[in-house]
């Protein structure tokens, strides 16, 4: 068994408006199955999220954050706009976004983008890997899946990694509840974070600096799946998320 990462290289710098799929499929020829991943930057670009610092007026919420913390209110504000709920306020803000992922900053990001501006992520990043799939399966002619991904860091662990917020055609979880283990025992609980490692392995090619590769393509791994499908499946349920539930108690006690 074998799959490869390919690169997709010369992506040009990415503005308001254009064309991602096409500027893709120019330098790649795509085959069926492919998944193609794509980094939030140049679809938070393309899709015209970029907003100037200056022109963020901070509300009253973003003003108090700032007064404790020491950080720019016009940021903290960014920050809130896409936040559906605040955990954690300092050292860094943890959120959960309008989208139901929770990251550090909603996601809002000052790199890879000129001074002076920030770049939101996607408000709704399904809908733009679906939009995204649906014009690489009409210019390519191939079923396709995609995934948009982000660098998260982890709870526990030093470093960043590569992570799925947005789908299309793809389950980003493999249930293997009821298959057998090596010795022949019932797994009850395993579920593997298929698209997460799959935007991992991406990431591994893609970078985080000035050279950055914004798209790789997985070939030779089949996960494609038709009809509909969510990141929305990955996240635990309000009732399964004891991380959650901990830090809602440490902030009635803070």
């Amino acid at each position: 068994m074998k799959f490869e990462a390919i690169a997709v290289e010369n992506i040009p710098l990415i503005h308001k408006g254009d064309d991602l799929p096409s500027l893709i499929c120019e330098r790649i020829e795509l085959q069926d199955r492919d998944i193609v991943i794509i980094a939030s930057t140049i679809v938070a670009k393309a899709e015209g999220e970029i907003f100037r610092l200056e022109d963020i007026t901070p509300g009253k919420q973003a003003l108090e954050i700032a007064s404790r913390t020491g950080k720019d209110a016009r940021f903290i504000q960014a920050v809130l706009a896409r936040s559906g709920e605040v955990f954690v306020e300092a050292p860094f803000m943890l959120v959960t976004t309008l989208a139901g992922h929770t990251c550090v900053n909603a996601g809002v990001d000052e790199s890879n983008i000129e001074h002076g501006f920030l770049l939101y992520p996607s408000e709704n990043p399904d809908a733009s890997a679906s939009k995204l799939g649906e014009q690489f399966e009409r210019l390519s002619g191939k079923e396709l899946s995609v995934i948009i991904t982000d660098t998260n860091g982890r709870a526990f662990k030093i470093g960043q990694t590569g992570v799925a917020i947005g789908i299309y055609k793809i389950k980003p979880i493999k249930r293997w509840i009821g298959e057998k283990d090596l010795f022949g025992k019932i797994l009850e609980i395993t579920e593997e974070a298929v698209a997460d490692e799959l935007a991992g392995a991406a990431n591994l090619l893609m970078g985080e600096g000035a050279d950055g590769i914004p798209v790789v393509i997985i070939r030779g791994l089949d996960y494609y799946c038709e009809g509909n499908t969510s990141i929305n499946e990955i996240y635990r349920s309000e009732d399964m998320d004891i991380i959650k539930k901990g830090l809602r108690c440490l902030q009635k006690n803070i």
